[in-house]
């Protein structure tokens, strides 16, 4: 079991998190976590990072609101892009990284809402939103930024989104 630290982002995961995700075969630019750690630094987000004894295992968004999607006008804070390292999965990282963003966005509103990826590879995520209370929102499938129509062709891509909230308790 691994003693797990929530943080704030640090300039060095700008270059860790690439070459980490590489490594599993996953591609995330460098240029991403640059941005990330820029809009960290002008408070524009909030970038939380786990470490698995040490080691940087995972990282989630926590955004003053979606600006895509069915909750884009109501702006609700939104949790995005949620990823913890393979080697590290199944081992409470990703809850705890869910929790700081909880807590932190209960601190503004009592909702917080995301998007999910329908294919195989967000599976895991899915079952642990749905457990962690998350409901859809009632909108239907999204895709490319637009609710897709009943019996439209698409592409089961990371652009095919399911939006779901969760209610929070205010601090």
């Amino acid at each position: 079991m691994y003693q797990i630290l929530i943080r704030k982002m640090e300039q060095a995961d700008i270059e860790f998190f690439p070459a980490a995700f590489k490594a599993q075969g996953w591609e995330k630019p460098q240029s991403q976590f640059e941005r990330y750690y820029k809009r960290q630094q002008n408070k524009e987000i909030q970038v939380f990072v786990a470490e698995a004894s040490g080691a940087p295992a995972g990282y989630v968004l926590l955004l003053p609101y979606d600006p895509h999607g069915p909750f884009s006008l109501r702006r609700i804070p939104a949790i995005s892009d949620f990823n913890v390292l393979k080697k590290y999965q199944r081992n409470g990282i990703g809850s705890r990284l869910l929790d700081a963003a909880e807590a932190a966005a209960a601190e503004i509103s009592d909702e917080v809402c995301l998007g999910v990826g329908l294919h195989s590879g967000y599976g895991p995520a899915q079952r642990l939103y749905i457990k962690r209370g998350y409901l859809p929102d009632g909108s239907g499938v999204w895709f490319q930024d637009k609710p897709l129509s009943p019996y439209t062709a698409c592409v089961n891509d990371d652009n095919l989104v399911l939006y779901l909230s969760k209610k929070l308790k205010l601090k």
